[in-house]
């Protein structure tokens, strides 16, 4: 079973994905900010996720600073940008995320891009 790591603040958004991801047979971890994502990645190591959902504007840690640390790891796992601001989308750490899908209540494009760097 192929494994996510939500990386989000919005418990609702958390448990949204949770539950989507869950019913597409994906198995999902959360982390509410960069800082615990970090500690998961670096402390988890049997656990590490084949890819990881990131929200950018969060407390203690946001999306920004999080992706540079992911990069400074060395981490190959795959990274899905997933935020309400399109605008971000040009800034140099977004574009280095494998995808960047804009919220939406329709989770088809989140869905599809993930199909498309892991499958099932």
């Amino acid at each position: 079973m192929k494994r996510i790591l939500i990386i989000e603040d919005d418990r609702n958004i958390q448990e949204l994905l949770r539950q989507e991801l869950n019913d597409e047979g994906y198995s999902t971890s959360i982390a509410s900010n960069g800082k615990e994502a970090l500690s998961f990645l670096q402390n988890r190591e049997n656990e590490k996720p084949d890819l990881i959902i990131l929200d950018l504007r969060m407390p203690a840690m946001d999306g920004f600073e999080t992706m540079g640390h992911i990069l400074k790891l060395r981490h190959e796992t795959p990274v899905v940008i997933h935020t309400a601001y399109p605008s971000y989308k040009d800034d140099a750490l977004a574009m280095a995320a494998d995808a960047f899908v804009v919220k939406s209540h329709d989770l088809t494009k989140l869905k599809s891009a993930i199909f498309e760097l892991i499958g099932k």
